[in-house]
């Protein structure tokens, strides 16, 4: 499947880096993960931005207008929310998504499509937290051999 934009895919061609954090995660990761965020002032973050620290770490970068990839585990939005409109006016953000028009809803083969794309597109991945027996895990684990910066905040 081809990949689908909206928003600025000049973005693409700037160093980026991704950021996972699992569901699960220490207390500690969330202030690791804003500090985190407010440094990363020269790149792009790529990611899901499905978990709640996720999902977090989007907002504060919204916030301080911050360039960002929206990897969706689903179809393109038909209309972009409205939390959005500020950044994608401002040219910080791209959607991206690998999925038909057809495929509405998060699973989890579709998820790992997105982070993937996510992983072949990042120069740097980072992860706040890893939670033991999570897909984070697993992934991190997969990432052995690859070549990349690899950090985590809080372990």
């Amino acid at each position: 499947m081809t990949p689908t934009y909206i928003g600025n895919i000049d973005l693409l061609k700037q160093p980026l880096v991704a950021f996972f954090c699992s569901r699960r995660y220490a207390p500690k990761a969330v202030l690791a993960s804003y500090d985190w965020a407010t440094a990363q002032r020269d790149k792009v973050v790529i990611s899901t931005f499905h978990s709640p620290l996720e999902k977090d770490v989007l907002e504060f970068l919204l916030k301080n207008k911050q360039p960002v990839i929206y990897v969706l585990p689903a179809r393109i939005y038909k209309r972009v929310p409205v939390r959005f409109k500020e950044a994608l006016d401002e040219g910080r953000i791209l959607f991206v998504s690998l999925q038909s028009e057809n495929v509405r809803m998060y699973s989890q083969p579709n998820a790992d499509k997105a982070i993937r794309y996510i992983i072949d597109h990042a120069e740097e991945i980072v992860f706040g937290c890893v939670a033991p027996n999570s897909n984070n895990e697993r992934l991190l684990q997969s990432l052995h051999e690859t070549k990349k910066r690899i950090s985590i905040l809080v372990k």
